[in-house]
Order: C-alpha cells, then sequence, then structure tokens
C-alpha cells in the first residue's frame, strides 16, 4: 500500500521517531502503525544496548514547576555528547521526565535502588495476600513476583508508564529517543519537591 506524509506524520505524533525512520517502518510493515510502532522501539532497544558501554557526561537539567507552584521537579538528563544535549529532541526528554515525575513521584529510579528489606518486606505483603485468598502454595511464589512487577511499575522511575503515553514507559521513552539521536542516555538523579514535604532524592 502507499504510505502517504499523513500517515508519517501520525506515527512521528505517535512515536516521537524521525519522519524517515517512520516511513521506513510503515512500508517494512505494509501500513500497519501497530507493528511499524514495535519495530522503531526495537530500534531505539538496539541501539541503547550498543551504546551501553559509552560514558554519558553531557546532559542537561530538566525542570518542571506544576500549576499552583506548589510541586517542583529537577532531573538530570546524560547524553555522550553536547551537541546531542542541545538537540530539540533530547530537550523536551528532559521537560517530559519532569513533568512525569511530578506527577508520578517516584521512590526510585530503577529496581536495584530499592533496598533489600523494602523488598523482602512488599514480598511478605504480597504473600500474606495470597495465602489469606487460599491460593495454592505451589504458586504463591509465582503469584508474588507477579505482584512485585505491579510494585515496581508504581516505585521506579523507569518502570512506570509515561503520562502521555501509558503503552509506553518511561525507559521505553528514552530508547525511543536513542533511537532518533543515537547517542546512550541516561537518567542521573532527579529531586521532586512539594510546599510542605521533605525532598526525596
Amino acid at each position: 500500500m502507499a504510505i502517504t506524509a499523513e500517515m508519517v506524520k501520525k506515527l512521528r505524533e505517535q512515536t516521537g521517531a524521525g519522519m524517515m525512520d517512520c516511513k521506513k517502518a510503515l512500508q517494512e510493515t505494509g501500513g500497519d502503525f501497530e507493528k511499524a510502532t514495535k519495530i522503531l522501539r526495537e530500534k531505539g532497544v538496539a541501539v541503547a544496548a550498543k551504546r551501553e558501554s559509552k560514558i554519558a557526561t553531557e546532559g542537561v537539567i530538566g525542570c518542571y514547576v506544576h500549576m499552583g507552584n506548589q510541586i517542583g521537579v529537577m532531573v538530570e538528563l546524560n547524553c555522550e555528547t553536547a551537541p546531542v544535549a542541545k538537540t530539540d529532541e533530547f530537550q523536551q526528554l528532559a521537560k517530559d521526565i519532569a513533568m512525569h515525575i511530578s506527577w508520578s513521584d517516584p521512590q526510585y529510579l530503577r529496581r536495584e535502588d530499592i533496598p533489600e528489606e523494602v523488598l523482602e518486606q512488599e514480598r511478605e505483603i504480597h504473600r500474606q495476600w495470597a495465602i489469606k485468598e487460599g491460593k495454592p502454595a505451589q504458586v504463591i511464589d509465582r503469584i508474588v513476583e507477579g505482584r512485585m512487577k505491579e510494585f515496581y511499575s508504581r516505585v521506579c522511575l523507569l518502570e512506570q508508564p509515561f503520562i502521555k503515553d501509558e503503552e509506553m514507559t518511561i525507559q521505553d521513552l528514552i530508547h525511543s529517543v536513542i533511537g532518533k539521536v543515537g547517542e546512550k542516555i541516561e537518567v542521573a538523579r532527579f529531586v521532586r519537591y512539594r510546599v510542605g514535604e521533605t525532598a526525596r532524592e
């Protein structure tokens, strides 16, 4: 089928990928938006894997203040080179992540940052729930791990569904921009302030 400019524009709006990448993905999939979106996300993941060993020391501080000036967020987003840090895509990513943090209030960046005692306490809570629900003993561990994934998606920034598109996580969003700029991108740290609360960094 013929790939129209309107189709390319729609896919670009959905994924944030470049125009040529969107056109190629649509051509490869015969205009199937779902498959084209998957291709673009996989490209970002592939580029991210290749760049994993690179050092990301350039970047920006993304800032967002919520309406009413009651919540403020700063996030340090890193990349490999200063030119990429100045691109619109990178700057917008920093702003989007800061805005997302203001809404989602993540407690940790990634699951590896969660203290072991917190994980054990959370697992025990889900284990007791499963027992009270009368679940068979042989499946309780599997149920607990399944519910732990939901826990990670609530408290870990990189695993949270992106506020603007809940079909992708924040990590997916970062990968989509990596696929466009061709450099390693990572969140170094973030801090969220709310009037009357102690900041958690």
